[in-house]
């Protein structure tokens, strides 16, 4: 049925969105600098699990990323400790940017099905009317 349809993509365009901004916050902070003595900002992974039978499927939880960042010689930042060093996040922007389109395909797939299943419930409320 058309509104099963919707409530399944309508989950998945949750999860989806999540993860986008997941991914959207790891960008922006991928030249987040701090000191040594602190930790490195750490990456967010959103994860998600299918849901019984036809209930589409939702974000269980959140993971961070285990890197202690990168050390990075900058004697100049006003951050640097008496070694001259700074630690950075451990982010491979180029795998940020692979799951941003991704997970951005993925919200506008299920926006179509979305979009679809309406069109189609539309047109049977209409064929009933006739």
């Amino acid at each position: 049925m058309a509104t099963d349809a919707i409530a399944i993509a309508g989950t998945a365009l949750t999860v989806h969105r999540k993860w986008l901004d997941a991914i959207s916050d790891n960008i922006a902070n991928v030249n987040t600098v701090r000191s040594t003595n602190e930790e490195a900002f750490k990456a967010h992974y959103v994860i998600a699990r299918a849901g019984e039978g036809t209930t589409g499927v939702y974000v269980e939880g959140g993971a961070y990323s285990s890197s202690e960042g990168r050390m990075v010689y900058e004697p100049d930042h006003p951050l640097a400790d008496e070694k001259g060093y700074v630690r950075y996040p451990d982010i491979d922007l180029g795998q940020q940017m692979g799951q941003l389109i991704m997970a951005q395909r993925g919200y506008e797939a299920n926006a179509a099905v979305v979009d679809r299943a309406k069109t189609t419930y539309e047109a049977a409320i209409q064929i009933g009317r006739n």
